[in-house]
């Protein structure tokens, strides 16, 4: 039976490893039991807890993708295609010049 770490676990999911910690300290999915290895605690993962994650992955809100979802049913939806808008037509400036005009003699 091979065993994995969290980050090798989250790897093996396709996600980040603070996101599997964010799950896990949110309860939102089942942890395998912390074991004692030398002065540290971990969680050591087998590859049927990480299946059991795996198939509970996609039922899990995230709150990025379901926060705005009422608003956007509200929005209205975007036109097919684009609207023209009035051309304006040339800008037509007159040229300044510095020089005063010459006095007639």
């Amino acid at each position: 039976m091979k065993t994995y770490s969290t980050r090798q676990a989250a790897q093996q999911l396709g996600i980040s490893f603070p996101t599997l910690n964010r799950y896990i300290g949110d309860n939102k999915i089942p942890v395998p039991p912390v074991t004692e290895m030398a002065t540290s605690r971990v969680r050591v993962w087998t590859e049927e807890d990480i299946a059991r994650v795996r198939e509970l992955l996609p039922k899990i809100a995230n709150g990025r993708k379901t926060r705005y979802s009422k608003l956007r049913e509200k929005q209205k939806p975007q036109p097919k295609r684009a609207v023209p808008h009035k051309s304006r037509g040339p800008k037509n400036k007159k040229k300044r010049t510095n020089q005063r005009p010459k006095a007639k003699s």
